[in-house]
């Protein structure tokens, strides 16, 4: 779990579902509770936008450093 999320999305997982459940006894089942899910979903979709903005991150710097590997060899070529 941790190779996907980071620490502080498993604080932020663990903080709204705890404010959450506390919601649902403190105000039962009312339309309240639509703002308290409003809220989670909201949280939860943020943690997902972070978490694939963090695999396309990883990706360019790959693809970086692939050109600059390429770049460093034809460098060298140019040097010889």
């Amino acid at each position: 779990m941790k190779k996907h999320l980071s620490t502080t999305d498993l604080i932020v997982i663990v903080i709204t579902a705890v404010l959450f459940i506390v919601a649902l006894f403190v105000k039962g089942f009312t339309k309240e509770l639509l703002l308290e899910a409003g809220v989670l979903l909201v949280s939860i979709k943020l943690i997902l936008m972070n978490h694939k903005s963090a695999l396309k991150n990883k990706l360019i710097l790959k693809k970086l450093d692939e050109i600059n590997q390429r770049v460093t060899v034809l460098d060298n070529k140019k040097s010889d």
